[in-house]
């Protein structure tokens, strides 16, 4: 994270300001998803990168007008303000692109059938191994920037593609070595157990056993991770290795997060409430037992809309799992083979066109509900007091428009840490 260098900073009378206030604890569910604590007018003050007070502008300006020489004012009028979006589920660090694959796809070759002829995470896993620290370092630096355009301001990374120990290690070595150089954080997952390598396609127990009792260990010894994941998925991980490898993380401090029930229903949702995992994504085969689980639990439910969409797949019923308590956040799932795209806003898009979801409820699952996914609820994803200084300021009158107006990029500023990075759609930082 690059350090503050802005000492007061003053957003004025933005024609919508979205504060989530009140949502810190524990993420939202239900109709409360729908409750954004708009503030017409609204102004935020904010000293060495943290909030410190959000209000009507006339309110403000009492406390503050005669402060005004001592900050940098940014006028919001006529502008949407929320919270930085919060990316919770991204595979940032690899090499290449898979094209070639998305020419496959729509001729008729199922996602599964590529990934098992070698294609898929194998194929990127090649690119991947070949690259030299500094080649995957400039490739995500790049998409990291594109995420900084779209608005946000903290995101979850996975390694996933060295299936080896020395290429994940390398893969959260430069998500380390970004998270210190770029504005945007960076929250890192270690995914060994993102696919079965070639060479031991046929006794994959060997490979849960590498994982278990030698990638686990070392990745935690060296504190590159904070979360450990797993692809619990017909021909990938079955639920009792899933169970064993998130449980394996638990023991060296590594937080449990599941890929779950994406192709075919695998009672991953079930092995996420078991374990007491902090999110189970994807979900686009959940089964009702997972959901009431999953909410039981708390776990939150992490959506990528944008997966299905590039798969020409079934989307998830983000409806059904609100409605049934499950806390819903919303994510790109960035990555070169089913979702290659920065632009969380479409994500939002996709949330209402194709899950059910009110405006509303997808803000909330962007940011504060994102927020909660990675463990970061009580320091991002709501402009509250106390806070960390993360914004965004829109080109939209209101909260709906962002996602009425799909297709465009209407960041027009982003604040990160109380200072500016973004400005008129362009990154200064």
């Amino acid at each position: 994270m690059v350090e503050n260098r802005n000492t007061i900073l003053f957003i004025r009378n933005a024609k919508q300001l979205i504060t989530l206030n009140g949502s810190s604890e524990a993420p939202l569910t239900k109709e409360k998803m729908n409750d954004l604590h708009v503030v017409e007018g609204g102004s935020v003050w904010v000293e060495d990168g943290k909030i410190i007070s959000v209000g009507p502008d006339q309110e403000l300006m009492k406390i503050y007008g005669d402060r005004l020489n001592e900050s940098e004012v940014i006028d919001a009028t006529g502008k949407l303000v929320t919270p930085g979006l919060v990316d919770p589920h991204t595979h940032l660090v690899f090499a290449g692109s898979r094209e070639n694959e998305f020419e496959m796809r729509l001729n008729g070759a199922s996602y599964m059938e590529i990934m098992n002829a070698g294609g898929g995470i194998h194929s990127t896993t090649r690119s991947t191994q070949a690259a030299s620290s500094e080649m995957l370092y400039e490739e995500s630096l790049a998409r990291l920037d594109k995420f900084l355009l779209h608005g946000v301001t903290t995101i979850e990374g996975k390694s996933g593609y060295g299936l080896d120990l020395e290429n994940e290690l390398k893969q959260l070595y430069v998500a380390k070595e970004l998270q210190e150089n770029h504005p945007v954080d960076i929250v890192s997952t270690f995914m060994g157990a993102h696919a079965i390598p070639m060479e031991y396609k046929d006794r994959p127990d060997e490979f849960v056993d590498l994982v278990v009792n030698e990638m686990i260990p070392r990745v935690a010894q060296l504190g590159l991770a904070e979360f450990n994941d797993v692809f619990c998925e017909k021909g990938v991980f079955t639920p009792e290795q899933s169970e064993r490898i998130l449980e394996a993380g638990k023991t060296h401090g590594l937080l449990p997060k599941i890929h779950a029930d994406e192709i075919e229903p695998y009672e991953g949702a079930e092995v996420a409430a078991k374990v007491g995992a902090v999110s189970a994504d994807h979900l686009l085969k959940v089964s009702d037992k997972g959901m009431e689980e999953m909410a039981a639990a708390g776990v939150v439910g992490v959506l990528l809309p944008g997966t299905a969409f590039f798969l020409m797949a079934e989307f998830a019923n983000g409806r059904k799992m609100i409605d049934r308590g499950v806390p819903v956040a919303l994510s790109t799932d960035r990555n070169p083979g089913s979702s290659p795209t920065e632009s969380l806003p479409l994500i939002m898009q996709l949330g209402c066109l194709n899950m059910g979801m009110t405006p509303a409820e997808v803000m909330t699952a962007s940011t504060i509900n994102a927020a909660h996914a990675i463990k970061r609820g009580h320091e991002i994803g709501s402009i509250e007091s106390g806070k960390q200084a993360d914004f965004v300021i829109w080109d939209a009158p209101n909260y709906a428009y962002i996602q009425y107006h799909y297709g465009v990029n209407l960041v027009n500023t982003v604040v990160k840490n109380g200072r500016v990075v973004v400005a008129e759609g362009q990154i200064v930082a």
